[in-house]
């Protein structure tokens, strides 16, 4: 039997195609409002219950073109209106905004070599057909290891999850076959700290976090913050999630992992956005990477002949490129994360479309694959009349 996380995500890929809404040039017709059919997109989905609030932003050329704030914060215990400051979990963005900017910020430094074994650096990942199981092969989600940790039986504690990570056996050879995995991204958080000295927590406020000057990111917020948050759903005890990470792996292993645990609001992400965008098109930003190696993490890395294209840690063109839409091109790059939360990136025509949800919020049946896709459709088609 797949573990219990392994279920959710086959059952998020497998409705991926059954909620598509075509969008059509003919929606982009002149109005007062390019973004008019951004906005019913979203208020559909609230409407449907696809999830309970949104908050957006579309970006262009250094600059934010267009905000919107949708639905409810929380529905229960009691309804909340969502805001425009709503501090979202962020679910898997966390492996792009920080443990994979983090590596290459050591990778510039000659500290992590990206075609050295990952036992080079944590020999305790060895034995079983690890051994040869590159630092970008778990960039690229091309390790072979399996897509999570056994959750089926109450473990807890990160030095447990430590070791269940050190002692998993791959299910395909390395670098046979893109399997989307969370073991890849425990794996390089710890290499993070192995090599810093530092917690994961600390290293990304002191060298991500900080120098972008993100005042409202990070991981295990403080209960005071608890109120301003998006409630995912009820754990296995009951209790609903507010603050406190949802990914039950993360939850497990204290509040801070590698793949997931990071909170964060649309004013930190579009800055985010922008900052990235800036660099890596050479202009001046305080994005603390260079420009070749954010070009890099952009551009894809996967092994040759294969053709679900990933970066390091960004996708490109696989299953998960829903976010791309229609008409954003191959090339363009982004990332999702299973609470309702997605960013994706456009180069080529210095654009970006953020989206957070709380779409788990309270029994975990929001669904936003679709919503992601018609949003960067429409998107995209509104960005031609600026």
């Amino acid at each position: 039997m797949p573990s219990p996380a392994l279920s959710r995500r086959i059952l998020l890929l497998g409705m991926t195609n059954l909620f598509y809404m075509p969008i059509k040039k003919s929606m982009a017709s002149e109005t007062k409002n390019h973004f008019a059919q951004v906005e019913q997109i979203f208020q559909d989905a609230v409407k449907t219950h696809k999830t309970p609030g949104a908050v957006a932003a579309i970006g262009h050329k250094g600059r934010v073109v267009w905000k919107g704030v949708f639905g409810q914060r929380a529905l229960v215990p009691h309804p909340e209106g969502m805001t425009w400051d709503t501090l979202f979990d962020m679910a898997s963005l966390t492996k792009v905004l920080i443990t994979a900017p983090a590596i290459m910020q050591l990778y510039e430094r000659g500290l992590v070599q990206l075609d050295t074994p990952v036992c080079h650096y944590l020999p305790e990942f060895s034995g079983q057909g690890k051994q040869d199981i590159t630092v970008r092969q778990l960039l690229t989600h091309y390790s072979g290891l399996p897509p999570d940790l056994d959750l089926s039986t109450p473990w807890i504690g990160r030095n447990t999850a430590i070791h269940m990570a050190f002692s998993c056996t791959p299910i395909h050879p390395a670098g046979e076959q893109f399997v989307y995995s969370d073991i890849n991204f425990i794996l390089l958080g710890l290499i993070v700290e192995k090599l810093s000295g530092l917690t994961l927590q600390d290293y990304a406020t002191q060298n991500i976090l900080k120098p972008l000057g993100l005042k409202r990111t990070f991981f295990t917020p403080i209960p005071a913050l608890y109120s301003t948050i998006a409630p995912t759903q009820y754990d296995e005890k009951g209790t609903l999630l507010r603050g406190i990470v949802h990914d039950p792996t993360t939850r497990r292993m204290g509040g801070v992992a590698g793949h997931a645990g990071l909170f964060s609001c649309a004013d930190d992400m579009t800055h985010y956005a922008i900052a990235l965008l800036n660099k890596r098109a050479g202009r001046s930003s305080p994005f603390p990477l260079k420009a070749e190696t954010l070009v890099m993490m952009s551009s894809p890395q996967q092994p040759v002949g294969k053709t679900d294209q990933r970066g390091l840690g960004w996708d490109i063109a696989t299953h998960y490129s829903t976010p791309r839409g229609d008409y954003f091109p191959v090339g363009s790059f982004g990332h999702t994360g299973f609470t309702g939360t997605s960013l994706w990136l456009v180069p080529q025509t210095d654009s970006f479309v953020l989206i957070l949800t709380n779409r788990v919020h309270p029994y975990g049946k929001g669904n936003v694959v679709a919503l992601r896709h018609n949003v960067a459709s429409a998107a995209a088609l509104a960005l031609e009349q600026l």
